[in-house]
C-alpha cells in the first residue's frame, strides 16, 4: 500500500504554467479541489480553465489559469499554508495537524508523530487531500518537512536558550490535542 492517499498522474506534475504575479511555475489543480476551497463570491468567477497552484509564499495568488484569471487568498475558505507565515500553520487539511501542536509535542516527548498519525489515517482510506488541501495534493510529503523544520528551530532554540522549552513551558500549556475536529 502507498504511503500516500493521492496518486498525482504524470502528465498533471508536467503540466506547469507561471503564475501571473511571480512568475512561479504551478502545477495543475483539480477543479473538484479548486471548487470546494473557494469562497462563494470567488466560485462564481470558476470556469472549466485548468487551474494551477502558486506556492510562492510571497505571491497572494493562490490560483491561476492560462486565460489570466487569478484567486488570491482572500478567495479561499481555507487559510493556505504556503501563504502564511511559519508558526501555527496548518499542514494538513483533513486532520488538522499543524506547527503549533507539532511543536508542543516536540516540547513534552522530544518528538513529533504527526506523519505517522497521518499515515495510519491514509492506511485506513480516512483522507481526502485530493479535495481538502487546496494545492490537491497529498500532505504528507509537505508534513514530514514541516515536522523536520519544527524539529530543527526547536533543537536550535533550546541550544541557544539552554531550555528545552519550546512555546509551551509546561504540559498543562498545551493544547489538548483530542478537542479538534476534522
Amino acid at each position: 500500500m502507498s504511503d500516500c492517499c493521492c496518486v498525482k498522474s504524470e502528465s498533471a506534475s508536467k503540466n506547469t504554467a507561471e503564475c501571473p504575479v511571480s512568475r512561479t511555475k504551478g502545477a495543475t489543480v483539480e477543479l473538484q479541489t479548486v471548487r470546494a476551497v473557494l469562497t462563494s463570491a470567488a466560485l462564481r468567477r470558476v470556469t472549466a480553465a485548468t487551474h494551477r497552484f502558486c506556492a510562492d509564499p510571497e505571491c497572494d495568488v493562490v490560483y491561476f489559469t492560462d486565460d489570466g484569471t487569478t484567486y488570491s487568498t482572500t478567495d479561499i475558505r481555507v487559510s493556505v499554508w504556503q501563504k502564511e507565515p511559519a508558526g501555527a500553520r496548518t499542514v494538513c487539511y483533513c486532520f488538522g495537524e499543524n506547527e503549533a501542536d507539532i511543536r508542543a509535542e516536540i516540547a513534552i516527548s522530544g518528538a513529533s508523530d504527526a506523519v505517522e498519525r497521518v499515515k495510519a489515517h491514509i492506511k485506513a482510506s480516512r483522507c481526502a487531500c485530493e479535495v481538502r488541501n487546496p494545492r490537491g495534493t497529498c500532505c504528507l510529503g509537505d508534513l514530514g518537512a514541516a515536522v523536520k523544520r519544527v524539529s530543527e528551530s526547536f533543537t536550535k532554540l533550546a541550544v541557544g536558550s539552554g531550555h528545552a522549552h519550546g512555546r509551551y513551558g509546561t504540559e498543562r500549556d498545551v493544547p489538548d490535542r483530542g478537542t479538534r475536529c476534522a
